[in-house]
């Protein structure tokens, strides 16, 4: 489950995507970046909640169709009574104002158009029951010198009679991937508005038609984009160079 942040305005309120998969942009120096495509989807505001009900101010969010056959009946209500279409989910974002929202209010991509770096929450790719070796990257066992059938096991596991225990934590063999990652200070390389695909630079946890949940970044990053720094070679290279004394 995800959940809203505190202190939140309009242009950092969180849109939820689907990855269709990774492609390259191409800019003209010639440079090469390779991109991850997320399909956004519009955000509907189901609820705006007041202080004076709940002790803090937040909007409900629904993003996704769904089908009424696929609701239950208490569901059905909740979107009955709003006076709205069925939405597959409901995420909740703390926000200052709740002024700025009225319920059946919709926006999308435009939230970005003046941000440069996202944080993005995702689902890894479930690898299953994996070894030490694959899932700790352990080293494994010798080839040879009397070591028999474990040469990918992970060694010693415990102690002795004291403390007569396997301590919590410890690396072993065990379910691998299928965990929510949070990325951070990932570049936004272009945003295609009529289509609402957005570009992010690099690649993103998840496999393709997973679920991505896009925000402004939490920290406060000065460093520059691709675009600002093929911007500033150019310009450097325009600017005569001061003459030898």
């Amino acid at each position: 489950r995800w959940r809203g942040d505190k202190n939140l305005n309009m242009t950092e309120l969180a849109l939820l995507g689907k990855k269709i998969g990774m492609t390259r942009e191409f800019y003209k120096t010639g440079r090469l970046v390779p991109v991850t495509v997320i399909k956004m989807e519009k955000a509907r505001v189901i609820s705006v909640i007041d202080e004076n009900k709940r002790g803090y101010k937040a909007v409900q969010l629904g993003f996704g169709n769904i089908k009424n056959s696929k609701l239950t009946k208490a569901m059905k209500g909740v979107f009955a009574k709003k006076n709205t279409e069925a939405k597959k989910k409901l995420k909740e974002f703390r926000v200052k104002n709740t002024e700025d929202f009225k319920e059946g209010n919709e926006f999308g991509l435009e939230i970005f158009n003046e941000v440069k770096f996202v944080d993005t929450i995702s689902r890894t790719i479930g690898k299953g029951f994996a070894g030490a070796m694959k899932r700790h990257n352990f080293g494994g066992l010798r080839a040879t010198h009397g070591v028999s059938v474990s040469h990918r096991s992970h060694g010693s596991t415990g102690q002795r009679q004291d403390p007569g225990k396997v301590f919590k934590g410890k690396k072993m063999a065990g379910h691998m991937g299928d965990k929510l990652r949070t990325m951070q200070n990932i570049e936004i390389i272009k945003a295609d508005l009529e289509n609402e695909l957005l570009y992010l630079k690099g690649s993103i946890p998840g496999s393709k038609n997973s679920e991505v949940l896009v925000k402004k970044s939490v920290k406060n990053v000065t460093k520059k984009t691709i675009g600002e720094k093929i911007k500033v070679a150019e310009d450097a290279k325009k600017t005569p160079d001061k003459k030898k004394k």
